[in-house]
């Protein structure tokens, strides 16, 4: 407990926001839940709709993330970007929020080696499609860690991007593993178009709709 405590005390991490929400996302989509969003990001995906969380933010100290995250009195708790594990001490908040008894996922953008978080987190996993800019950029390593508490996400701008999430669901046996989840990008690819697709190809996966942009359009903090 003390090395925990001494950790804690000497972790920082560069900090974008924190604030209480619905979920919009993933399997635990409507969930009052904490965002703890890092900053910093080595990706630019052309569709990204939080590139406030790209630079800037502030210093803090792993203790105090906790006591903020505590302050919000809810068991779930997530994790994001920008994208977390670009700072190191993602690793160590992730396993202290798991041991302050939190729900946690992770929102990652499948770039970065998944393998050192944690195994209580729940891993959102990106598989970036071409529509993204980002596709070189996926660690498909990262498939073969995967489990069933964890969550494929797939953000598609255009039917080529449909069809390639397709194949990598088919290459890769992506169901079998874990939920796959795939998403329109907003403005550009009309949802009832990729439903539609979905349902003729008889995919193994589940469509999302981002419920926050639903409920509040892209205000942040939301």
């Amino acid at each position: 407990m003390a090395d925990q405590e001494n950790v804690s005390r000497s972790t920082t991490l560069r900090l974008s926001e924190i604030f209480a929400s619905l979920q919009g996302e993933s399997t635990r989509v409507g969930l009052p839940t904490v965002f703890v969003r890092l900053t910093g990001c080595p990706l630019r995906c052309t569709w990204c709709d939080t590139a406030y969380a790209f630079k800037g933010g502030e210093s803090v100290s792993l203790e105090s993330v906790l006591e903020d995250v505590a302050s919000h009195g809810l068991h779930s708790v997530c994790v994001t970007g920008g994208e977390p594990l670009a700072q190191t001490a993602c690793l160590p908040l992730l396993t202290a929020l798991c041991d302050a008894g939190h729900s946690v996922s992770l929102e990652t953008s499948g770039a970065l080696d998944i393998s050192a978080v944690d195994p209580r987190v729940s891993r959102i996993m990106d598989l970036k499609a071409p529509g993204s800019g980002e596709s070189a950029r996926n660690r498909f390593e990262n498939i073969a860690l995967l489990n069933a508490r964890d969550e494929i996400k797939m953000v598609l701008a255009d039917e080529a991007d449909y069809d390639w999430a397709k194949a990598r669901i088919a290459e890769y046996d992506l169901a079998a593993r874990c939920t796959v989840l795939l998403s329109p990008v907003a403005g550009k690819l009309d949802p009832a178009r990729l439903a539609e697709w979905i349902v003729r190809d008889r995919l193994p996966v589940r469509f999302q709709l981002q419920l926050h942009k639903v409920l509040w359009q892209d205000a942040r903090g939301r």
